[in-house]
């Protein structure tokens, strides 16, 4: 009986330790979402101005403003959410280099933050000042999505 019992206490220090394990493993999908939902946001914010550019819709000084508004608004909160527990799940996109190399993608984020800074200060009021804040703002979001994130095509 005695050589049963070192067994079964193995056999339960096992499993409490795999219990304790599994909030290490799990992901946090609430910051996943979230940043999945800023970015959809975004997203919208620049098919408005791509129509605006394309005439599919009529350029206003007000809803300039409102893209770029919601551009530097997302931009000033994206980076909350990309903790070390979220580097996968939730299909996520984001690319191991925002984990491996951290200093780049907050220079990448702050030079985000300013430019969409500098295009609200703009305050563009013809298609032509916008094409080109536009074009500034849009850059970014193309080299921070071929450097910090994954390609799931």
């Amino acid at each position: 009986m005695m050589q049963k019992r070192p067994f079964g206490l193995a056999t339960l220090a096992l499993a409490g330790a795999a219990i304790l394990a599994v909030p290490a493993i799990a992901q946090n999908m609430e910051a996943i979402e979230k940043r999945q939902q800023l970015m959809e946001d975004n997203g919208d914010a620049a098919k408005l101005g791509g129509a605006m550019l394309k005439g599919e819709q009529e350029f206003t000084a007000d809803k300039a403003a409102q893209v770029f508004s919601q551009m530097h608004d997302i931009a000033m909160k994206f980076g909350d959410y990309f903790p070390e527990d979220s580097k996968t799940g939730g299909d996520t996109e984001a690319a191991p280099a925002i984990w491996e190399q951290p200093e780049e993608f907050q220079a990448a984020l702050v030079k985000y933050q300013e430019d969409t800074q500098a295009a609200m200060d703009a305050a563009p009021q013809d298609i032509d000042a916008f094409k080109q804040a536009f074009g500034m703002v849009t850059q970014n979001c193309k080299g921070c999505h071929e450097d910090f994130r994954l390609d799931k095509d």
